[in-house]
């Protein structure tokens, strides 16, 4: 039986960061509430367009897995800021790579679709569309976000990585996997003002007013990410006691903490890094992977658990069973542009863009 194994990883993190301390000079807020309620104490504001941290983060991940680009067959973005709609940013990435001919597509799910990106990744390579996949998870979330809400400026920072999926007759890969949508909830988390039906003389498109209803997003997020991974451990045939690491999308340490709590993980299996990051939709779950590996918490053989959620509310879980090799092949001497300015003052020019109308 054919699977897809993950072969490469890479990331690629702005350097500009945006600390709790920033963020407290334009808004009523501090560091220690900041912390208190969410975990984070800082996040990357990207100076360079998603695509550009997309590729970087990809070059990283072929390296990494020793594959040429010409080998990749197929590309799937994950993102709800790409540069643009139309053409996709898959195909964008695709040019910069040099690909020829490979497939390329961007998905949507908001915060779970880097998750998403790598199930249909997986599924394509076991019917045999395709050999050797890019899975990318990357998010510019600073250029929609609304910097005069402490509900969600706090939130949300910027970030790439990305995933070389293989063909293998090895049990390895994602074992088992499940998403799904609570769509009867889809109004708890929406960004206002993305999306052609915003277009009315008006609103000017990319500019966002976020409806954020924290109480209620707790409540689903833990619901549908502990319900998402009950599932997918039936369908593996394992135990909560079998998987030997946890990476959660790092959207709230509490929500960590309840989804942990209930299904009984020791803190010591838990992956978190939402203090450097924050939550960088798409970008989370895979960025937190990568970092995972790098810093030696994935060993060879392990059974990894993977439960995400996002606007939607979509939901995912995914159980990896990680291969043989936890050291990259090779490395790449790419490195994004200089950014010669702070987070805090690339905020401050996004703040005096212009603004108009408001929530729908």
């Amino acid at each position: 039986m054919k699977n897809a194994t993950i072969t490469g990883w890479g990331k690629c993190m702005p350097p500009a960061v945006l600390t709790n301390d920033d963020i407290s000079t334009f808004l009523d807020t501090n560091d220690e509430w900041i912390v208190t309620r969410t975990g984070m104490k800082e996040r990357r504001i990207s100076h360079v367009p998603i695509s550009e941290l997309a590729h970087v983060a990809s070059v990283r991940a072929l390296a990494a897995a020793g594959v040429d680009a010409s080998d990749v067959d197929l590309i799937i973005f994950g993102s709800c800021t790409p540069d643009e709609i139309v053409p996709n940013s898959a195909s964008l990435v695709q040019r910069l790579l040099g690909i020829e001919k490979a497939a390329a597509f961007d998905i949507n799910t908001a915060c779970t679709s880097g998750m998403y990106a790598l199930s249909l990744a997986s599924s394509l390579i076991r019917t045999g569309t395709a050999r050797t996949a890019l899975v990318i998870g990357a998010e510019v979330i600073s250029n929609v976000q609304d910097w005069t809400d402490r509900n969600v400026a706090v939130l949300f920072g910027d970030g790439a990585a990305a995933f070389v999926l293989q063909e293998t007759e090895e049990e390895e890969g994602v074992l088992a996997d499940k998403l799904g949508c609570l769509a009867e909830s889809r109004d708890i988390l929406r960004a206002h003002g993305m999306g052609t039906r915003y277009i009315d003389g008006q609103t000017i498109l990319g500019t966002v007013w976020w409806n954020f209803q924290g109480q209620e997003i707790f409540k689903k997020a833990v619901l549908g990410m502990c319900e998402a991974s009950a599932q997918a451990l039936e369908k593996a045939g394992l135990s909560t006691d079998q998987i030997d690491l946890v990476v959660p999308h790092q959207a709230n340490l509490r929500i960590i903490d309840a989804v942990a709590k209930r299904f009984g993980v020791p803190a010591e299996k838990v992956f978190i890094n939402i203090h450097k990051y924050g939550n960088m939709s798409s970008a989370t779950t895979p960025v937190a992977l990568v970092e995972a590996i790098e810093e030696g918490y994935v060993k060879p053989g392990m059974n990894i658990l993977l439960p995400a959620f996002g606007a939607g509310l979509t939901y995912s879980a995914h159980i990896i069973r990680w291969g043989e090799r936890v050291e990259p092949v090779g490395s790449a001497e790419i490195e994004l542009p200089p950014c010669e300015k702070t987070g805090l003052e690339l905020v401050r020019e996004m703040m005096q863009r212009p603004r108009a109308g408001g929530p729908f």
